[in-house]
């Protein structure tokens, strides 16, 4: 899916105005964003119209508060690709600049959504906030629909075991390295991306060769062993994927490495993309190698096991 950016003082294109909006940040897509986009979709289908989610690159605390910035859950591309698979139309990526955040609540409204976008519904959570310095609550946001007759919608929290599903829940899910929970909570498996770069290459020594992840843009788990499926290009493998140090050689660097179960040839240089299934164990020291080897062949095969029925 083609991600659209646009300043705030752009058109959007003809097909993407005239439907329903819902707007956030939308990180990780989880399934409080997924009741949005389908009501969104729902108010647009009930109009003739398209179902948008407009979101913002960079993040905004990029700007505002840097030193209080994390990595995100999810890139933009996949973002939007989660997003279309949960209900919309398009996806349109508002840039994000010094000018844009000072615009007060009723001039961003003004600006984006009616001239913009020409919306003709929204759709938000009982949270959201917009304007300079947030200033704009969801009663700001009642009152500028009603006076311009665009219907809003606000949805109830989605919630899971009694608490409401959030971004920042599913990143204290996968910083304990709960890679399932986390699933549970966004409603599909936590992606990684990186490149493959060169390693010691001691995996290949041992038996299990493994490629090791460089540039990885978003939030990685907690450390831990973990069973994967691992994309390249068009392609997939069931993995074994281990964050953290390796004890056992005395090396505290704190590395992503993942065994492609099955796999022969070389990654190096390539994108590689991870989806968590399920975490497998600790990292810890072994006392010998051989003893390390008998450790990863369990892994291997339990991996194995997760992976292929995925």
């Amino acid at each position: 899916m083609a991600l659209f950016y646009v300043n705030h003082k752009e058109l959007a294109p003809a097909d993407y105005r005239g439907g329903a909006l819902s707007i956030g940040n939308f990180d990780g897509v989880h399934r409080g964003h997924a009741a949005l986009m389908a009501e969104a979709r729902r108010q647009a289908r009930a109009r003739g119209g398209p179902a948008v989610a407009l979101t913002f690159d960079p993040h905004p605390l990029q700007l505002l508060r840097p030193a209080s910035f994390q990595p995100v859950l999810t890139t933009l591309p996949d973002r939007a690709v989660l997003l279309q698979a949960v209900g919309a139309d398009h996806v349109m990526v508002l840039r994000t600049t010094p000018e844009l955040l000072q615009l007060s609540a009723a001039n961003f409204f003004r600006t984006v959504i009616l001239e913009q976008l020409a919306a003709r519904a929204l759709v938000e959570g009982p949270n959201f906030a917009f304007g300079h310095k947030r200033a704009g609550t969801i009663e700001t946001l009642r009152q500028l629909c009603g006076r311009a007759s665009i219907e809003l919608t606000i949805l109830p929290p989605v919630v899971h075991e009694g608490r409401p599903v959030s971004s920042s829940r599913v990143r204290q899910a996968l910083e304990r390295g709960a890679v399932g929970e986390a699933a549970t909570l966004m409603g599909h498996p936590y992606r990684l991306r990186g490149q493959v770069v060169a390693g010691q290459r001691r995996g290949r020594t041992l038996g299990f060769p493994t490629a090791n992840l460089a540039q990885v843009p978003t939030l990685i788990p907690g450390n831990g062993v973990y069973a994967v499926r691992a994309y390249v290009a068009d392609k997939s493998w069931p993995g074994a994927a281990n964050i953290g140090p390796n004890p056992t050689f005395g090396e505290e660097e704190r590395k992503v490495e993942i065994h492609l179960i099955g796999f022969s040839g070389d990654l190096l240089g390539q994108e590689l993309a991870l989806d968590f299934l399920d975490r497998l164990r600790d990292t810890r020291p072994f006392p010998s190698a051989g003893q390390l080897v008998e450790q990863l062949r369990q892994d291997v095969a339990q991996a194995r096991k997760i992976g292929s029925s995925q």
